[in-house]
């Protein structure tokens, strides 16, 4: 069975990091692509980064571009979001998705996984 758990979320101040991770299991990790991707209340999910099957290539979303840094460990069937520099405005439920292309356009995503909670706050 496909499923995506999330970890890694909490509560941390302005400037602090957070390492978010996303376990997969139900399916080849290498196949696909993984998105991450937030919720904040009352606005629309947008995409946040994404990663493509070889690790090589990944793509951001202009706010956290230089700050946050998506990657994979195929060996533990795993992909990790470093995020430095954390703002007020990173708050949200962050989610990864697992979908055949590296996109921010969350259609594009078949599975995704529960989500985890980020808040950051003085």
């Amino acid at each position: 069975q496909l499923q995506l758990v999330e970890s890694g979320g909490g509560f941390v101040q302005p400037g602090g990091s957070l390492r978010l991770s996303c376990e997969v299991s139900g399916f080849n990790l290498d196949l696909y692509s993984i998105g991450w991707f937030r919720q904040a209340p009352g606005k629309e999910r947008e995409g946040v980064s994404c990663i493509r099957p070889s690790g090589r290539s990944t793509g951001y979303r202009d706010s956290v571009k230089g700050r946050f840094t998506t990657s994979r460990d195929g060996s533990k069937n795993m992909v990790h979001l470093q995020m430095n520099s954390l703002k007020p405005e990173d708050t949200a439920i962050y989610s990864c998705a697992v979908g055949k292309w590296c996109t921010l356009t969350d259609r594009l995503y078949d599975h995704w996984g529960q989500g985890t909670q980020v808040t950051v706050s003085s």
